[in-house]
């Protein structure tokens, strides 16, 4: 008989499971999981089984969650707060979904909890969204702390910087220690810390803090968090065999970009062959191989963008964006709908890999969680 998972969890804004196979790798069983996108939860269908997946909107579905699982997870979308009512530089939040997530967590009180966001979010609204963030969840008995992570601490040849947020009931926090790279009693008195009243803070976030009371530490750490050597957007790269020329620049695209200037530079790890003088339209950019590749979105101007491999201008494959992100090649080759397997066009597999967590940085942050959880 196969050994029971000791935690359960629960798979919030799931899309294609990023969080679910980081929990499969380290024993957590996934009890429940969410998403009201068709294509996400079809994919998640077919890779995991359609028994947790619960298709549609969570504001109409809080009541079905379960009512006992030890770790929520969730990379829930980035919104704007409204400024109606806004006090202290703290916005309303009902009728977002942050909200829906406080009130899961504030009901079912699970043991921690890990969100994970772009890295905007620390001073979007003039911090005033992070402010806000921090100031519901500070009112729920969790420490918390967060931890911007760059992906390319795990070997991914991606830059992309994401934030995690951490939360650790009080009954069950063994130690003070939670994304910190040190260990310490009192983190207000290490160097290049500062410490302000929640309340009062004002300006974007830094990129590591914690709520101790009614006060907020910061220090900016490295985004780096370990080091899986340097990782080379060619070692990704499908073979030019198995690339299709539908990939490759059109005539007429090639002629375009004709008139780009010489760059061939690096900019945090990417290199850049060529753009428009100025660097003033993104999509006239070329990439090289040579370096990482720049973030990975769900924006349909971000999946053209534009690269050098070999002596072939192409963009990259829906292969190589899965790859970039940590999954398998055929991750979202298929989907479950109404019962029946359909396949996804390339087209349609892109926003899917671009929405997603990383399962690499997931992996990373529910670590953490579990040694606090099981010490």
């Amino acid at each position: 008989m196969p050994k029971k998972p000791n935690l359960t969890a629960i798979e919030l804004f799931a899309g294609i499971g990023g969080f679910r196979i980081a929990c499969d790798e380290l024993g957590i069983k996934t009890v429940w999981a969410n998403d009201m996108k068709k294509d996400a939860c079809g994919v998640y269908r077919k890779r995991f089984g359609s028994k947790e997946m619960v298709e549609g909107d969570i504001k109409s579905l809080k009541s079905v969650i379960p009512s006992d699982f030890d770790i929520l997870t969730g990379g829930f979308p980035c919104q704007p707060f409204s400024g109606a009512g806004k006090k202290k530089g703290v916005f309303d939040v009902r009728g977002t979904l942050f909200r829906d997530i406080k009130e899961i967590v504030q009901k079912r009180k699970p043991k921690a909890f890990i969100l994970e966001n772009v890295k905007r979010i620390l001073g979007m609204q003039k911090g005033g969204t992070f402010k806000t963030i921090l100031t519901e969840l500070s009112n729920l008995n969790y420490q918390i702390e967060w931890r911007i992570v760059n992906v390319r601490s795990f070997g991914l040849p991606q830059n992309r910087e994401r934030i995690l947020i951490i939360g650790i009931r009080d009954d069950v926090l063994s130690k003070n220690q939670i994304l910190h790279d040190v260990e310490a009693t009192n983190y207000s008195k290490l160097k290049g810390v500062k410490t302000s009243k929640l309340e009062e803070h004002e300006g974007t976030f830094s990129f590591w803090g914690r709520i101790e009371g009614e006060n907020v530490i910061e220090q900016e750490l490295e985004s780096k968090v370990s080091d899986f050597g340097d990782a080379k957007l060619k070692d990704h790269l499908q073979p030019p065999s198995e690339v299709s020329d539908k990939f490759d620049f059109t005539e007429s695209t090639i002629e375009r970009l004709g008139g780009n200037t010489p760059r061939n530079k690096f900019v945090h790890g990417v290199e850049i062959l060529s753009n428009q003088e100025g660097g003033r339209r993104m999509g006239y950019t070329i990439f090289g191989e040579n370096g990482i590749a720049p973030t990975l979105t769900a924006t349909t101007s971000r999946i053209y963008e534009r690269y050098k491999i070999g002596e072939v201008y192409r963009i990259l494959t829906n292969v190589e964006y899965g790859r970039l992100q940590g999954f398998e090649d055929d991750h979202c080759d298929h989907m479950i709908i109404g019962g029946n397997a359909e396949m996804l066009s390339p087209y349609k597999q892109y926003p899917l890999y671009g929405n997603a967590i990383p399962p690499h940085l997931a992996k990373w942050g529910l670590q953490i969680v579990v040694s606090q959880i099981n010490n």
